[in-house]
């Protein structure tokens, strides 16, 4: 008997002596790293809010149950307030990977390598070595103890659902609009796993689709919207040698091209052989690019005059490029890069540059010299940036928290139309819609109108990564998967244009 209480006591003290380190090198990892840690916090969809107080809160509150766990006449006090906080980041993690619309950095210094669901094993083990520990202590009946520690699992899984059903009102749900549904709007031709999820929509037309890959930047995949012919092969350029970070590919038929906003380059070259050589050098950094034709390339870039984000053109020249801005074509509302973020499209058709920002209802249009023509509104009611904005490292760095509001997330155009990609809900929309479906909404450009909005179906518990539009085909990219429409034409303007598409990077 008395040895069955010695090695009680000794289970309870390791438990405790295991609680001790963990919280102590959390607590310490976090407060030395404490800048990243604040950050991480910011850009969590659930905890941005209160990013301030949780990253002193949270430090401070495994220190203190820390030194109550050496305490021996505090320390079963101490294990169940383990056990909550434990209950409480274990409940953190299933909602990010089971509810989340996006999967921020994992946040704290303990074991940062692994990732969410070895974080969520590991919090599952400290769950059960807290909850044996209570068990073994002589404290109440174990019928009391196990009627505690599920109170506690209630509170703590309540209070993160509460958070997150918070969130999520503030962040998808909008009753001020309604938007006017078309049910058979597409016909599904078909869908084609692609191998992986690094792809990208590079260019579509004539039926041939075309895909950059993020990881290996110099490779190219086609696919026929008939899915019946695939082809991989690497592009050249020129010069290997810059230091190239984002290369992304634009195919144009007959021409592509390849720019790295980040080195003030881009290549072209023809489809026939796929080697392309130095098009523009030195002319401007940028952050999206577009072909208007051989001559001239759309880019958005952050001014010099300005600080915030402009548009401009780069005009091919015999002697030197020259790049024109129109630094008044974006509106600043707070701080002139995040708020004035977006998607700059390029209709051919109309010969119309197409700007649509993140982070408001709203696009402008120009023409092709840049001259501001009229700004539309989308459906959505939100006019002015919701932002949530941290600020990280010694220098002014900032970057953006996850309760930013994106109200448009992936955009198109074609002909006279402008597709909009928003998973924000409005008045009697069913969220669970958008677990296997993506919602369009769709404006007429030259009417400065809202028309329709349809769905388009994908994979269960995806998010779309991308579309494009040519002539009466869709093409969804979702999770490495191409989803092939094709549009009816009694709901589409399919007039003959060249076409790109615009998406949020996160």
């Amino acid at each position: 008997m008395i040895q069955n209480i010695k090695y009680t006591h000794l289970t309870i003290k390791s438990i405790s002596l295991l609680y001790v380190l963990l919280f102590v090198y959390a607590a310490v990892s976090k407060l030395l790293d404490f800048e990243t840690f604040t950050l991480q916090l910011a850009q969590s969809p659930l905890l941005s809010t209160y990013a301030g107080f949780i990253s002193w809160g949270v430090p401070a509150t495994e220190i203190v149950i820390a030194i109550f766990l050496i305490i021996p006449q505090f320390r079963i006090f101490a294990l169940y307030a383990s056990f909550l906080l434990m209950i409480m980041f274990t409940a953190y993690i299933v909602i990010i990977l089971n509810f989340s619309d996006f999967i921020p950095c994992s946040c704290g210094g303990i074991i940062e390598k692994l990732n969410w669901t070895q974080h969520l094993i590991f919090n599952i083990v400290f769950i059960v070595l807290a909850g044996t520990a209570i068990l073994l202590s002589g404290n109440w009946t174990n019928k009391m103890k196990l009627l505690l520690l599920a109170i506690l699992t209630i509170i703590g899984v309540g209070l993160l659902t509460m958070v997150f059903a918070f969130s999520e009102k503030k962040i998808f749900r909008n009753e001020a609009f309604q938007r006017k549904y078309i049910p058979n709007a597409l016909e599904y031709i078909g869908n084609y796993e692609l191998g992986s999820k690094n792809f990208y929509i590079a260019g579509f037309k004539k039926n041939i689709i075309y895909f950059g890959n993020y990881q290996n930047p110099l490779y190219l995949k086609t696919l026929t919207t008939s899915l019946g012919t695939s082809e991989d092969f690497p592009v050249t350029i020129s010069n290997m040698k810059l230091p190239y970070r984002r290369a992304r590919i634009i195919v144009e038929p007959p021409y592509f091209y390849v720019g790295d906003g980040t080195v003030p380059v881009i290549f072209r070259g023809t489809i026939k052989d796929w080697n392309a050589t130095i098009y523009s050098y030195g002319a401007a950094y940028f952050k999206q690019f577009e072909i208007l034709d051989s001559t001239r390339i759309g880019i958005s870039a952050v001014s010099n005059a300005t600080s915030s984000t402009t548009l401009g053109v780069i005009t091919k020249q015999s002697l030197k490029d020259s790049i024109f801005y129109n630094d008044g074509i974006l509106t600043k509302q707070l701080d002139g890069i995040f708020d004035t973020d977006g998607l700059l499209l390029w209709n051919a058709k109309h010969k119309l540059f197409l700007y649509t920002y993140y982070y408001r209802n709203t696009y402008v249009v120009t023409d092709e010299n840049l001259e501001y023509k009229f700004s539309g509104k989308t459906i959505d009611t939100i006019s002015k940036a919701v932002l949530d904005i941290a600020r990280y490292g010694t220098k002014d760095r900032f970057k953006r928290g996850g309760n930013s509001i994106i109200v448009n997330r992936h955009t198109a155009t074609y002909g006279n139309q402008l597709y909009i990609n928003s998973d924000r809900l409005g008045r009697y929309e069913d969220k669970t819609a958008l677990d296997s479906a993506a919602i369009i909404d769709v404006y007429d450009i030259m009417g400065n109108r809202y028309e329709f909005s349809f769905y388009i179906g994908h994979q269960p518990d995806k998010k779309l990564d991308g579309f494009r539009i040519d002539n009466d085909h869709l093409v969804a990219l979702v999770d490495g998967r191409i989803w092939i429409y094709k549009l009816k034409p009694k709901y589409f303007n399919s007039g003959s244009n060249t076409t790109h598409t615009g998406q949020y990077q996160e």
